[in-house]
């Protein structure tokens, strides 16, 4: 009797909670390894791509004449490079580069050097994303056990590894996920040196970390400047009557905002001039702009709590809704911690909801609705993530184990459906198409001049095969086409026509403009495939019909 009652409490312990919980986290680190080759570059991607290789200045919107895949494909990996000198020029011709594009540079310069080590395939450049992500998964667990104790901070570290939206954002080549990684540190090591009894070297290390965090973090991404205020606001509510600590905590914030400084004179003076600020402008109406307003917030929270990349394949009422039910859970969790916890409450609250309310109020000031936009405000997500994994393990057991089930559960399956069910192959079903004849003259014809499709053609079409493309808005590719053929009508023998459902920067092709397409076609070639091609979202809805020549 007395063995059996061991072994069964050896069993349960084997299976505890906090058991489950390291399992979780290690299975989010897992996954990430497992689906790292899982999907193509996206539009934004391939741009990071180029960015990193230095030679975004080299690139070139295709005219109305066929052009070689191999020159965009070139642009794609590093330049010859034979001396110290050339590697400096391409580094400045980095710098220069990114001074045209709208986010800060230090993304883009890890990732540079980063493709110098490794390479520019998929697992290459993202492993740098797994390998960052991991590391804020361990810093949540220190942030959650800091601010509570080991439970909160295996809990906070496992909601965070299988997020559906953290987890797209650990295997997809923006700077988003490098910026939790800045959030979660900054927070960390203010809490450290806020909150506990540190030896000089220890006092030191976090000091150091703070300032480099907040540098990285404002280089990474500039809405980070409302995660610097709520830090301040974290020293405010942490030393309300020592004015001498409060004042020495800011003079560490303004010096990791200092060391940003030279990148704000030269670079962000140019972005400026450079930026489509009007594409964030609000309706005029006061009320229809603030309705606006408060749907952008429960978009992002909703998207950051549970929809994650699967914004892009839902309706935006489902999506708004998701967001107004977990608001519901954060309001309860700020119930469930009213009383018993308010100093973690304040600290939870402080670096979930108060960035998100600086970025409401920016955007109300500034008519603007950027909150939808900029990753739907990821910046919250730790926070939020830490303010529920305080109330569920504020709970009794009875009510912890299912809600921590039924979390866990529901992120594991969202994120692993994200990338098991969801098509983004898209272009290398393309390159199958022509490595079916890859030696015949082939001729792309596409109803898109944006560099996100012509730089994903020019990566996952191999150099072997013999094609050019022809890329023009949808009015002028079948004149183009018609010019084309007057004067090189026996060079192609294969024609394979791209039209992009919602193609960048232009409109759609109408049916009259399709039809000219084929009227243009019809008489020299014959239709002998067609394909219906789906991504994730509009963008990547494509209609493929290859020709041959009669």
């Amino acid at each position: 009797m007395t063995q059996r009652f061991l072994k069964s409490a050896k069993l349960f312990q084997f299976f505890s909670l906090d058991k489950w919980l390291l399992f979780a986290i290690f299975l989010g680190v897992f996954l990430r390894f497992i689906y790292i080759r899982n999907r193509e570059f996206w539009y934004d991607e391939v741009l990071s791509l180029l960015l990193a290789t230095g030679q975004k200045l080299g690139y070139k919107t295709p005219e109305a004449f066929p052009v070689s895949l191999s020159d965009y494909a070139s642009l794609l990996t590093l330049p010859v490079e034979s001396n110290l000198g050339d590697i400096l020029t391409t580094f400045k011709n980095l710098l220069r580069g990114l001074a045209a594009e709208p986010h800060p540079p230090l993304f883009f310069i890890t990732q540079h050097f980063w493709l110098r080590l490794f390479g520019n395939s998929e697992t290459a450049m993202r492993s740098l994303e797994v390998l960052l992500s991991c590391i804020s998964i361990f810093g949540a667990y220190k942030l959650g056990k800091i601010v509570a104790n080991h439970r909160s901070g295996l809990l906070l570290a496992g909601l965070l590894s299988l997020n559906p939206f953290f987890f797209f954002q650990s295997l997809n080549i923006r700077m988003y996920n490098s910026l939790i990684l800045w959030v979660i540190i900054s927070a960390l090591a203010s809490l450290q040196i806020m909150t506990q009894d540190l030896s000089r070297r220890q006092q030191i290390f976090w000091n150091i970390l703070l300032i480099f965090s907040v540098t990285c973090g404002l280089m990474t991404f500039y809405q980070y400047a409302y995660f610097i205020v709520a830090l301040a606001a974290l020293a405010l509510f942490l030393y309300p009557q020592n004015p001498q600590k409060l004042i020495l905590h800011l003079l560490r914030l303004g010096v990791g905002v200092l060391l940003a400084v030279p990148w704000m004179l030269w670079g962000f003076s140019q972005q400026i001039k450079n930026a489509d600020l009007g594409r964030f402008n609000t309706p005029n109406n006061v009320f229809i702009a603030f309705f606006l307003h408060l749907r952008d917030v429960a978009e992002s929270v909703g998207v950051n709590l549970l929809i994650g990349d699967w914004q892009t394949s839902l309706p935006l009422h489902l999506i708004v809704s998701t967001g107004i039910l977990f608001s519901l859970f954060l309001f309860a969790a700020v119930f469930i911690l009213w009383k018993p916890e308010r100093q973690k409450l304040g600290i939870a609250l402080i670096l979930s909801f108060l960035p998100l309310f600086i970025a409401f109020a920016v955007d109300c000031a500034t008519q603007k609705y950027t909150l939808a936009e900029n990753s739907k405000s990821i910046i919250i997500l730790p926070g939020s993530l830490l303010l529920l994994s305080l109330a569920i393990t504020h709970l009794s057991p009875r009510w912890q184990k299912p809600l921590i089930a039924t979390f866990l559960l529901l992120y594991l399956s969202l994120s692993a459906g994200d990338f098991s069910l969801r098509n983004r192959q898209m272009f290398h079903t393309i390159n199958g198409i022509i490595q079916q004849q890859p030696t015949t003259p082939t001729l792309i014809a596409m109803n898109a001049r944006a560099w996100g499709y012509i730089l994903r053609l020019a990566y996952y079409i191999k150099p072997n095969a013999a094609v050019m493309l022809l890329a023009q808005e949808s009015a002028n590719l079948a004149p183009n086409l018609e010019k084309l053929f007057n004067y090189e009508a026996s060079i192609y023998q294969r024609i394979l026509w791209i039209d992009v459902a919602a193609p960048i920067w232009s409109p759609a092709s109408t049916p009259a403009e399709k039809q000219k397409v084929e009227n243009v076609l019809n008489p020299k070639f014959k239709l002998t495939q067609t394909q219906e091609l789906f991504g994730t979202q509009d963008l990547d809805k494509l209609s493929i019909k290859l020709y041959e020549i009669k």
